[in-house]
């Protein structure tokens, strides 16, 4: 679930300094990203439908969490932090930009540590620092499937999940598989259905190539795979409800 919609409010630190920085961030062909200071890359992912995720970790911030920088074709559209239990920390959505937050006590929080063990149940809401508030509600379960991408193992899970505004409206809803490293205590995308308000669509961004400090492509920014695909899907009027 974690992929397909993002923890307490960690103010004065990375958040703020990464949004300065996407607002001058550069085209995805430019090279290479660089993380706000204080903070260091360990993993980038490289995934269908023409997305690179770039992974690092900030010492301001409390252990355990870390942060994902998502690029397309275009460049930077996404970005997130979690902390040890996988539960989103904090989004930042491009275009326009917005900044969107957990609310502190949930109803049942997401975690980690209960998937594991097969299944977790969540309940939390969150708010956007453009005033909407919303709620989310659903599961993920291990399928007892593992897969191995690029010399990784993996552990397949089966998700669904719902967000509704707070007069109970809905927003957005998904359901499908995704796949979990609990070494890193992290969600990768996978085959999925994704509905934005006008039906169920197939999506899958699944991890291809897993590259590490050192290796060509750490850090990229122009996404490998897919992309004339997506390009011809979003010429059709298909969304993937980002």
């Amino acid at each position: 679930m974690k992929e397909a919609v993002l923890t307490l409010l960690h103010k004065g630190h990375a958040g703020f300094a990464l949004m300065a920085l996407l607002v001058g961030v550069v085209p995805a062909n430019a090279g290479s990203f660089t993380p706000p200071a204080g903070c260091s890359g360990w993993l980038t992912v490289q995934a269908r439908a023409c997305r690179v995720s770039n992974y690092y970790k900030c010492t301001q911030d409390t252990p355990g969490d870390q942060w994902r920088a998502d690029f397309d074709q275009e460049g930077l559209f996404f970005a997130s932090r979690i902390d040890a239990e996988a539960q989103w920390v904090e989004s930042i959505e491009m275009n326009p930009m917005v900044r969107q937050t957990l609310d502190a006590g949930s109803q049942d929080p997401a975690s980690f540590s209960e998937l594991l063990e097969g299944l977790d149940t969540f309940a939390f809401n969150l708010t956007r620092d453009n005033g909407e508030a919303s709620r989310v509600r659903g599961f993920d379960r291990l399928t007892g499937k593992s897969v191995e991408i690029d010399g990784v193992t993996l552990l397949q899970t089966e998700f669904e999940f719902a967000e509704e505004d707070v007069s109970g409206g809905a927003l957005r809803r998904s359901r499908g598989n995704e796949y979990i490293h609990p070494g890193w205590r992290l969600f990768f995308a996978g085959p999925s259905e994704w509905d934005g308000g006008s039906g169920y669509v197939p999506m899958d961004g699944s991890p291809v190539q897993f590259i590490f400090p050192g290796e060509p492509g750490f850090f990229a920014t122009a996404p490998l795979y897919e992309c004339d695909a997506v390009l011809s899907s979003y010429s059709r009027g298909v969304s993937d409800g980002k």
